[in-house]
């Protein structure tokens, strides 16, 4: 069939905008359910008292930067399954998504042992023996996730490159209901069960994590739709080049997740040094732009798949199309919440912090500053993330991770520590570094898009090489 007639492929930006859409909105709506699975999950660390909330935080926030970079490399598997399908070789989809989990298994295992010994970690980088001592509790069991967790970005991706996005919706609400009904029971030992405070929170992690991802491949696998992939079959035969391929395009996505999800880190102990009321008014206004920023990573999912899928079928059209298309729906949402930070920046942080709470009064100030910087970079992070998934589409990967790695920690991170300090900017100055490190990459990978033909991204060699 002629790629300009694959029925798959929308012919008009309209029909364009709708495909994107259907394909994203459950998504987005599932990375919000994501998110209030952790929110569940801090609240009721909170419930057990301020050094349970501390030390709980300390665990996710040394475990959550291996498990983006795991599942950043498992994440190969949306676009290389979404140009097979544009291709139509069926072969090669089930050829990448058992390798896909086959990385899976590897990454788990190779992180395991780094997981595992969190407690000598966190004492060497200068944290409480206290903290260190329940956080290493919670840690060595809730680091079983690995497993299930990365195994989740793999079958998501599968599903997602086939246009099922729904069922991932339902099946991570479900993980919200499992994650909360199991830490009621595990952390506060109701019903005449044992109480076994963060241990009983690693415990619920894991269980929902292996609920979730048993659900997803149980439909992959049983769905009539689905079940000519038979994407387990010859589960225990290698296949090393598929392997290698998920790895060389996979490899870069990770590591910029990392760096990015490390410079908002790394901002955070800047704005530590100056004060706790900084700090609380730094954790308010990253919340709400967390919170927004979850709808063009919903979007950004979608549009891989949708470039990926045009790319295969050696469309050229319809990949410009694919790529503009998410890049005017995620800039275009993120202009809304930019013009609510913007204008009503109070609403937001008093949704944090008792206005009635003289001791409030600094940080309730501070936040809505934030705020309205953080409305200020509501457009170039949008823009960063859908054009570096557009990318991905078409296999490209490197380029893109340099251009992260230099934005972020060549030209964000330098700024945020020179207009950071206490007698410049401030906290404000920090904010300030975030926005310029996020306006570098957002502005040279969407030029990088634009250039594709220039620059040879739609060379069809790509789809094997990746490089």
């Amino acid at each position: 069939m002629n790629a300009n007639t694959d029925p798959r492929l929308a012919q008009s930006w309209s029909e364009e905008l709708r495909a994107t859409f259907l394909l994203a909105w459950p998504l987005v709506v599932a990375q919000v359910a994501q998110n209030a699975l952790y929110t569940t999950d801090v609240i009721m660390m909170g419930w057990l008292g301020f050094e349970y909330l501390a030390a709980g935080t300390l665990a996710t926030a040394f475990f959550t930067p291996f498990l983006l970079l795991g599942g950043g490399i498992v994440g190969a598997v949306a676009p290389l399954v979404a140009q097979a399908l544009g291709a139509r070789q069926i072969k090669q989809v089930r050829r990448t998504v058992r390798q896909g989990f086959w990385a899976c298994i590897l990454l788990a295992t190779l992180l395991f042992p780094l997981i595992w010994n969190i407690r000598p970690l966190l004492l060497l980088a200068g944290q409480d023996p206290e903290l260190a001592l329940l956080a290493e509790g919670y840690m060595q069991i809730a680091v079983l996730t690995l497993y299930p967790g990365l195994g989740l970005f793999a079958i998501r991706s599968f599903l997602s490159a086939l246009g099922t996005t729904q069922v991932i919706l339902y099946v991570t609400v479900a993980g919200v209901i499992v994650n909360a009904a199991g830490n009621y029971l595990l952390m506060f030992g109701h019903f005449g069960l044992p109480r076994l405070e963060l241990r009983g929170a690693a415990i619920t992690t894991v269980v929902t994590n292996f609920v979730m991802f048993g659900l997803l491949l149980a439909y992959a696998l049983r769905h009539r739709r689905y079940r000519r992939f038979n994407i387990l079959a010859r589960f225990w035969r290698p296949d090393w080049q598929r392997l290698k391929q998920i790895f060389r395009i996979g490899t870069p996505i990770g590591l910029m997740l990392l760096a990015e999800v490390g410079m908002f880190a790394v901002a955070a102990i800047f704005i530590g040094w100056l004060g706790t009321a900084q700090l609380a008014a730094h954790a308010v206004a990253l919340q709400c732009a967390s919170f927004a920023f979850m709808v063009p990573l919903g979007l950004s999912m979608a549009s891989t798949v949708r470039v990926g899928l045009a790319f295969g079928a050696q469309s050229p059209a319809a990949v410009g199309r694919a790529g503009w298309t998410a890049m005017a729906l995620g800039v275009g949402f993120m202009a809304i919440t930019a013009t609510l930070f913007l204008t009503m920046p109070d609403v937001f942080v008093r949704l944090f912090l008792d206005p009635a709470d003289p001791g409030n009064a600094a940080a309730l100030a501070l936040a809505a500053t934030y705020l309205l910087l953080a409305g200020l970079f509501q457009l170039v992070d949008g823009a960063q993330v859908v054009a570096a998934h557009v990318l991905r589409g078409l296999n490209d990967t490197k380029i893109p991770m340099v251009v992260a790695l230099f934005g972020y920690w060549g030209v964000g991170m330098p700024t945020a520590l020179f207009l950071g300090a206490e007698e410049r900017l401030a906290g404000v100055g920090v904010w300030i570094g975030l926005a310029v490190g996020l306006a570098f990459v957002a502005v040279v990978l969407t030029a990088r898009f634009a250039m594709r033909e220039r620059l040879g991204l739609l060379d069809p060699r790509r789809m094997i090489t990746g490089s």
